[in-house]
């Protein structure tokens, strides 16, 4: 049973008489003070201090935006009653017909009138409950949590163990963390880190939670044109895994910065990097290798062998048509037909009489036919089996029309031995026509031999919808999309399953396995052939994508979905670092069988799709020898710090989200605080309308200079708006939300919130 303390009424000021306020007969004495005008004209924390409760958390009122959430009886009239209500300012949540009371959404400036209502008895606040069920609360993951905490078994898993990832450490590499200008989808994008880590859903000095304090570590950023989907990332780990530090590095600046950015991550605290104990990245470069191990993957064997997890996206470029695979081709050796189109052999410096027979049955076809769905780009990966610096073969690809003119050839130029000595082409063509085209490949060898080759159809999911040969056949293997550092043996290499679905796995989500014939890359010189074909099993598991994040990347019956395997991969570092804080001393290999060879079958569909199958927490935390650490308990609600954090101390430094080794200069107070915001001007809250829709005005302001204001009404997303905003809006209740935008970038993490309904006459 909880327990409740009454709040204590505050007196308006010694001595002075106390005026009446309308209806406060049938308020609680909390609602009493709350309806008095100075206090209701506070923001809903200030609000809570003064009447005595908790601001959050259990025994807080509960609120819709800065409306509480009350309960009032009437004398018998309660349903007749409604219109009066709803005069008053009230928004009907429920009603017990049984027992004459409804729960209202009341302004605070309401309550007064609401009370007034003639067959009104008694209303009184609702507080929010104790909740008793895992992975609940703004403590154990924020304001959104994934829908992966449930489908992988971690809420259940953590309270079993005691697990949280208290003391465990997990660096991310993606796109970057916090420079988005705008969402992925387009438009405003609906917050920044500070306001995440103000709602709980990322650590920082901000946040209000115990064990959740110490602030992201950004190692590096990047610029141009990103949408901090590394953020998003980060966001799923902080569900799964409250008490985890997490770090940030760029994947973006390049591939061998990609690489570096991988050891500094693993690299000690105290030489400049982050101390990761499990790493995690959803980003591939196209020259990464098919056939070896490329500067990525070495690095990522580098950090594994020093003790590190590494978990990757196994990549989002599977192609179904018919129910087969088609998202690739690959022969064991060139064969060459002889000839080539017409189109390519008046190509004058090409050779071309050397076109590819894509023919595995003993006929000769020099073009395979791709159909490329409208307004789609087709994105063709072509690769040969030679070793980085040993490349002796030069191929090139062309794409013809159906007529057979040329559309576009390969852009890497030459690949031999006085070219670039990596052996990939891409090619790259938009299909601008209202309807889908089929177009030809054709593949030609300007020189050198018959190496084995392969070409992946980079579609992240979409644009091509048939292919000439969709089925594995006379050696040729069609369907294998997984590459580069996806595809090495020390990486876990992770699959997506529908958040909603775990009998299947999502239809992009890249299929294996992968084939290497030569040692990784290192320096210049070419690496030495493997004794024998190594065919890599891949991916390794599967994980939850499509799950609830703040602001990434698609906006869905409310929600804000992150799908793809760049979803599901840090779903299982997030396990993968509740192993690592249960059982410490095990090696890597441990802990990625422990998650594979515990997870749950995914319907009918095999490794090639999902590995061992979906990750189950619970299981894999089992099965690992005793004793586990343990111990590791929900947070507790905790004031933001107040020091601590460069440049600075007070509610101002606890603003900053992020800290690296460069950032160190101070800033003043203002620049590190978010606005406040405050509604000057609105409607009323009934609005009569004569016409279908009408116009409605609100002025808008803020404690800081300078500031912009983001708007959304009812479910949209948030936009700039003026400080003057008149929406157009239809019969029925609305709810428009504003917060400013300090000119520094912060935003207020609690918006102004007006409820109002229109009806026409």
């Amino acid at each position: 049973m909880f327990a409740i303390l009454l709040g204590f009424l505050l007196p308006a000021s010694a001595g002075a008489a106390v005026p009446p306020v309308k209806g406060r007969g049938a308020l609680s004495p909390v609602l009493t003070e709350l309806a008095r005008p100075f206090v209701a004209a506070q923001a809903p924390a200030a609000q809570a201090t003064t009447v005595g409760l908790p601001a959050a958390g259990p025994g807080s009122l509960v609120r819709d935006g800065e409306a509480v959430r009350v309960t009032a009886r009437f004398d018998g009239a309660a349903i007749a009653s409604l219109p009066a209500l709803r005069e008053a300012g009230a928004e009907v949540v429920s009603a017990s017909p049984e027992q004459q009371t409804l729960t209202l959404s009341v302004s605070p400036d309401d309550l007064a009138d609401v009370a007034s209502v003639p067959a009104v008895q008694a209303v009184w606040q609702e507080r929010q409950p104790i909740t008793y069920g895992a992975g609940e609360g703004p403590c154990e993951g924020g304001a959104v949590l994934s829908e992966g905490l449930g489908q992988l078994r971690v809420g259940e898993a953590r309270e079993a163990f005691g697990l949280r990832g208290k003391g465990i450490t997990v660096g991310v590499l993606s796109d970057s963390y916090n420079v988005a200008t705008k969402a992925a989808s387009g438009g405003a994008i609906a917050t920044h880190a500070a306001e995440d880590v103000a709602s709980n859903d990322l650590p920082g000095p901000a946040s209000g939670c115990a064990e959740q304090q110490l602030p992201v570590t950004v190692l590096s950023e990047a610029g141009g044109e990103v949408a901090d989907e590394g953020r998003a990332m980060l966001q799923i780990i902080h569900d799964l895994a409250p008490h985890a530090q997490l770090a940030f590095a760029t994947a973006f600046k390049s591939e061998i910065s990609f690489a570096q950015n991988i050891e500094r991550l693993a690299r000690p605290v105290a030489a400049g990097g982050a101390g990761a104990d499990v790493i995690v990245d959803d980003v591939a470069w196209f020259e990464e290798p098919f056939f070896q191990d490329g500067p990525i993957a070495a690095a990522i064997n580098k950090v594994t062998g020093e003790g590190a997890t590494y978990l990757t996206a196994a990549g989002n470029d599977n192609l179904i048509n018919g129910g087969q695979d088609i998202a690739s081709w690959e022969a064991t050796s060139f064969r060459d037909s002889g000839s080539c189109p017409t189109a390519v052999l008046l190509i004058g410096g090409v050779n071309g009489k050397h076109c590819l027979d894509f023919d595995p049955s003993g006929g000769t076809d020099n073009t395979f036919g791709i159909t490329v769905k409208a307004g789609e780009t087709l994105t063709l990966d072509l690769q040969w089996a030679e070793p980085w610096y040993g490349v002796n073969t030069d191929l090139d690809a062309f794409l013809l029309s159906g007529a057979g003119t040329v559309l576009t050839e390969s852009v890497e130029g030459n690949s031999g031995p006085k070219g670039t000595q990596r052996p990939v082409e891409i090619i790259q063509w938009t299909n601008s026509a209202g309807s889908a085209r089929t177009v030809q490949l054709a593949i030609n060898r300007f020189s050198g031999g018959d190496p084995r080759l392969k070409f992946i159809l980079m579609e992240n999911g979409d644009g091509v919808s048939a292919t000439e040969y969709p089925a594995s056949s006379g050696g040729d293997v069609v369907g294998p999309s997984i590459f580069g550092h996806a595809g090495a043996a020390s990486a876990i290499s992770v699959a997506a399953v529908p958040f909603n679905n775990s009998a299947t796995p999502e239809r992009y989500s890249s299929r294996g396995p992968v084939v290497h014939l030569f040692g990784p890359v290192e320096g210049t010189t070419p690496a030495a052939p493997l004794g024998a074909v190594q065919v890599i099993a891949k991916p390794d598991v599967a994980a939850t994508d499509c799950g609830a994040t703040t602001f990434f990347a698609r906006l869905s019956a409310g929600a804000w979905r992150f799908c793809g395997t760049s979803a599901a991969a840090p779903h299982a570092a997030a396990v993968a670092a509740l192993l690592r804080q249960a059982k410490s001393s095990l090696t890597p290999q441990i802990y990625t069988e422990a998650l594979t060879n515990n997870a749950a079958p995914v319907g009918s569909f095999g490794p090639e799709a999902v590995g061992g199958g979906l990750v189950n927490a619970d299981a894999a935390l089992s099965s690992l020898p005793g004793p586990l650490a343990g111990g590791d308990g929900p947070s507790s609600a905790a004031p933001p710090l107040t020091s601590g954090v460069a440049g600075g101390s007070g509610s101002a430094a606890a603003a900053a989200p992020t800290t690296s080794p460069a950032s160190t200069a101070a800033t003043s107070p203002a620049s590190r605080s978010a606005p406040s915001t405050r509604i000057l001007r609105h409607p009323r809250r009934i609005v009569r309308a004569q016409a279908a829709a009408v116009r409605v005005r609100f002025v808008f302001g803020s404690d800081q200079a300078g500031s912009s204001f983001l708007c959304k009404v009812d479910r949209s997303a948030y936009r700039g708006c003026a400080p003057s905003f008149r929406p157009r809006v239809r019969a029925g209740v609305h709810v428009l939300k504003v917060k400013a935008r300090g000119a520094t970038g912060l935003t207020d993490p609690t918006p102004a919130t007006f409820r109002f309904r229109v009806e026409g006459d």
